[in-house]
Formats: structure tokens, C-alpha cells, sequence
């Protein structure tokens, strides 16, 4: 009952996103209100839920690597014999996150082509850091006296990190992951404009032929994904909680 509670306010915004993706062409009377001279106020180059499954696939994608990248970087640095490269394993996330994701596509696509590529290797880049920084976190806030008693009970390194550091930074990787995530479901929208159809073809395309509506509309749809994602995040049980 109530794990049920607890996916409510998730489950009406998924609820909301579904209607908007299903229903925008509905709405043409209220966007004919903002674009009054324009011939055609909604968008019809492709289908909206087929933009949101498009989407969803890059942003999954990115944020997969990013996870596997960046988990196991932080935690490859934070043992014995890793511990030289920790500075330098932070300032590469750094710089991923801190170069813009235009100029990573305009460096990618020469090299990758146009489509999907080049948007999931800018939002990998993008999404490294929070994940890094939080792995890092989370570990090396673990009490040593924590560890030092996993060693006096017999576990081996591995045994620690699987059982015991692992789920003591859980929260704080995930908090990271959360981050990476939602900033990527809007990021993403800038792969329209080297070929990667999503949700932000409408956007672009609103942004070329001067049309407000285009515009809104792709903008409400990230909007209610970020949120919706977001939301279903904030719900997920800490690890050992109940």
C-alpha cells in the first residue's frame, strides 16, 4: 500500500506526458491562438510518441554508458592501487560537462557522421560528471572504521566494496545519476540539428520556420519527460530502507 502511495505523483505526471504526446493534436484551436498566421500549428513531420520513443532511446543509451563509465572510474580511483589517477579521473568529468555539447557535435560528426551517434557521445561527455562526482563522494565519505571492521569480520576487498561500500553510497550515486539524467532529457534536443530525430525536431524546426508553436510544443513534451523521469527518481527506495 504504501510502495503504491509512493508512485502516485510519478504515475500522473507519465499520466500527463501520455496525454500531451497522444493528444496534441487537439490542442490545435489553443495553438492557433499563439501562432494565428501560421497554415499549419502543429506539428506533423513525425509523430510525437514515436519522437518520444526516439527520445527516451538516446537519453537511455547515454546515460547506460555514462553510468558504467563513470561508476567505474570513481570506484577503479578510489582503490589502492588507482589512487594516483584520482585527480585526474575528476578533472576529465569536469571537462566533459564544462564543454559545451554544440562543440562536441561539431568535432563528432566530421568524424561520426550525421544521426544518433554524435547527440549520445555529447550527452555521455555531459552526463560524466555528476555521476563521478557523486560515486566519488559517496565512497570516500564511508567511514574508514566502517571498512576496517568489514576487514576484522574476514571479507575481502570485494566483499567490502560489493556489500558494504556500494550500499552505503547508494543515495548518493543515485542523487548523481538523477542529475545526469534530467539534464541529458533536455540536452538531448540539440540532436536535432544533426540529424538525431527527437524531441527536439519540433524545436528546431519552430526555431527555422518562426513558428511559436513548434517551439511550445516540443518544449512541453521534454518539460513533462524531465519532470516525469525526474519524479520516478525521487521515489525509488533507498537502499536497506523500507
Amino acid at each position: 500500500m504504501i510502495e503504491g502511495r509512493r508512485l502516485v505523483v510519478p504515475l500522473c505526471w507519465l499520466s500527463l506526458l501520455l496525454a500531451a504526446t497522444l493528444g496534441m493534436g487537439q490542442l490545435e484551436g489553443l495553438f492557433r491562438v499563439i501562432e494565428p498566421d501560421s497554415r499549419q500549428v502543429i506539428y506533423d513531420r513525425a509523430d510525437f510518441l514515436t519522437l518520444l520513443g526516439r527520445h527516451l532511446s538516446v537519453v537511455g543509451v547515454a546515460a547506460v554508458l555514462a553510468i558504467l563509465i563513470g561508476v567505474g572510474a570513481a570506484i577503479a580511483v578510489t582503490r589502492e592501487r588507482g589512487r594516483d589517477f584520482l585527480p585526474l579521473v575528476s578533472q576529465l568529468a569536469s571537462m566533459g560537462q564544462t564543454f559545451p555539447p554544440v562543440a562536441v557535435l561539431a568535432l563528432a560528426v566530421p568524424v561520426l557522421g550525421f544521426g544518433t551517434l554524435p547527440i549520445i557521445v555529447a550527452l555521455l561527455l555531459y552526463g560524466l560528471l555528476p555521476i563521478v562526482r557523486n560515486t566519488l563522494a559517496g565512497i570516500l565519505g564511508i567511514d574508514p572504521s566502517v571498512r576496517e571492521a568489514a576487514r576484522g569480520m574476514g571479507m575481502s576487498s570485494g566483499q567490502i566494496l560489493r556489500q558494504v561500500e556500494l550500499p552505503l553510497a547508494a543515495p548518493v550515486i543515485l542523487a548523481g545519476i538523477r542529475t545526469s539524467v534530467t539534464i541529458n532529457i533536455a540536452t538531448a534536443a540539440i540532436g536535432a540539428t544533426v540529424g538525431a530525430s527527437n524531441l527536439g525536431d519540433p524545436i528546431i524546426s519552430g526555431i527555422v520556420n518562426g513558428n511559436t508553436a513548434y517551439v511550445i510544443q516540443g518544449a512541453l513534451l521534454i518539460g513533462l519527460l524531465a519532470i516525469s523521469v525526474d519524479s520516478l527518481f525521487s521515489r525509488l527506495p533507498s537502499p536497506g530502507g523500507r
